[in-house]
C-alpha cells in the first residue's frame, strides 16, 4: 500500500494522493536519540569528500562531539547497481555513535527504500539534505532547490519517515534559495514534525561569500518556541571554535551548533580546552590521520587525504615548504615519510 502510494505521488498521477498521504502520517515525530541528547549539542557537519570514516574516527578519538553525520549519499545510487561502491560512504565505527546518515535524492520512493536500508545498517538517524548548493544537485531539483518546492519536500520527508520506522529523520537546510525566507521555510519544516533541523545561515545564492546570518538562525529558534515545537534547532555557519560555538548558543538560543570547515585539520575542535595545539601535536595528528586512512579506506585514492594533511600544516615558518612537498608526493608512503622527516627535524 505504502509503495503504491509513493509510486503514485512520485509520478504525480493523482492530485489527491499527496494530501491523503500527509493526512495519514503527519504528526508522527520519532525523536529517537535526539530526545536523550545532552545540550548544548555540538555536531560534526556532513561534508562530501571530507567526513569519511577516517576523518570521523580522528574526531571521535580526539574530542568526540554530541553527534556525527556521514558524507551525503544518493538515494537513487543506493537503490542501483552502483550500491556497492556507495556503501563505503556509509562505513562507521561504534565510537562514532550517535551516527546519522545523510541522504539526497529525487524520488520519494527511493528515500523510502534508502531509509529502510540505512535502518538495517544500524544507524542512529537519517538526515535529509535540503541545503546543498551544488549546481548538479540543484539541476535535479533537490538539495537547496527543495526550499522552493515544499510539496516535494513534504513527500520526501513523509516517505523517509515511513522507511525509517523508529529511526529519527532530521533535515539540514538553509535560510532561503535566492532570498532569505526563514519564517516561511522553517515554519513549514516545523510543521513536518521532525526532531531536529540544522540551519546553515546563508541562502543558496550567497554560498559562502557572506558571513552567516546568525540573526536568522535566532529567528528560527523563536519560531520553534512560538509554535511550542519539540524540534531542536541547530545552527551552522562560521563556527570557528568550541568557545565560538558556546557563544553562539548563548547569544542566539539554539539547542546546539554544527561545525564543518573549522574541523578540517583540527580534530581537537570539539574539546572544551584552552590548551594550545602545538605544532608537534598537529603533525602527530596528521600522521595518525594518514594511518587511519590507510587502514579504513585502503581502496580509495591516497590523493583524497591530501586536503586533510594540508589543513594540519599551517601557522609556522616552514609550512608552505612542507605543504608543497606533501602535495607533490606520489604515494601515501611518501607522504608518511615526509611527515616523519619533519617530525624528526622538530626534535633536533
Amino acid at each position: 500500500m505504502i509503495i503504491r502510494l509513493l509510486n503514485e505521488i512520485a509520478k504525480g498521477r493523482q492530485n489527491r494522493l499527496p494530501f491523503l498521504f500527509v493526512c495519514i502520517y503527519s504528526g508522527n515525530m520519532v525523536q529517537g536519540f535526539w530526545k536523550k541528547i545532552k545540550k548544548p549539542i555540538f555536531a560534526l557537519a556532513p561534508m562530501y569528500g571530507v567526513t569519511d570514516i577516517a576523518f570521523r574516527e580522528m574526531i571521535a578519538r580526539h574530542g568526540k562531539p554530541s553527534v556525527m553525520f556521514t558524507e551525503f549519499v544518493s538515494c537513487e545510487g543506493l537503490m542501483s547497481e552502483g550500491k556497492k561502491k556507495l556503501l563505503e560512504l556509509l562505513k562507521y565505527t561504534e565510537k562514532e555513535r550517535p551516527i546519522v546518515a545523510q541522504v539526497f535524492g529525487v524520488n520519494p520512493e527511493t528515500y523510502y527504500e534508502s531509509a529502510k536500508f540505512i535502518r538495517s545498517l544500524g544507524f542512529d538517524g537519517i538526515d535529509i539534505n535540503m541545503g546543498c548548493p551544488d549546481k548538479a544537485v540543484i539541476k535535479m531539483g533537490v538539495g537547496s532547490a527543495l526550499i522552493e518546492n515544499k510539496e516535494l519536500a513534504k513527500k520526501i520527508i513523509e516517505a523517509t519517515k515511513q522507511g525509517a520506522g523508529k529511526m529519527p529523520v532530521s533535515v539540514k537546510t538553509r535560510i532561503g534559495f535566492n532570498t532569505i525566507k526563514t519564517e516561511e521555510w522553517i515554519s513549514f519544516l516545523l510543521s513536518c514534525d521532525i526532531p531536529a533541523i540544522t540551519i546553515h545561515g546563508r541562502t543558496k545564492k550567497e554560498m559562502s561569500k557572506v558571513p552567516a546570518h546568525w540573526d536568522e538562525i535566532g529567528k528560527a529558534v523563536k519560531l520553534a518556541k512560538a509554535q511550542k515545537s519539540k524540534t531542536l534547532i541547530i545552527g551552522n555557519g562560521d563556527v570557528a571554535s568550541y568557545a565560538d560555538g558556546m557563544e553562539k548558543i548563548k547569544t542566539y538560543g539554539v539547542d546546539g551548533v554544527m561545525i564543518g570547515r573549522s574541523a578540517i585539520g583540527n580534530p581537537w575542535i570539539f574539546k572544551n580546552t584552552k590548551k594550545e595545539i602545538t605544532l608537534e601535536k598537529r603533525i602527530h595528528g596528521m600522521m595518525e590521520h594518514m594511518r587511519l586512512f590507510e587502514r579504513l579506506l585502503r581502496d580509495r585514492n591516497f590523493e583524497e587525504t591530501k586536503k586533510h594533511c594540508r589543513a594540519y600544516i599551517v601557522g609556522f615558518h616552514e609550512a608552505k615548504f612542507v605543504r608543497t612537498k606533501l602535495m607533490s608526493a606520489k604515494s601515501l608512503e611518501e607522504m608518511k615519510r615526509i611527515g616523519e622527516e619533519f617530525l624528526n627535524s622538530l626534535k633536533n
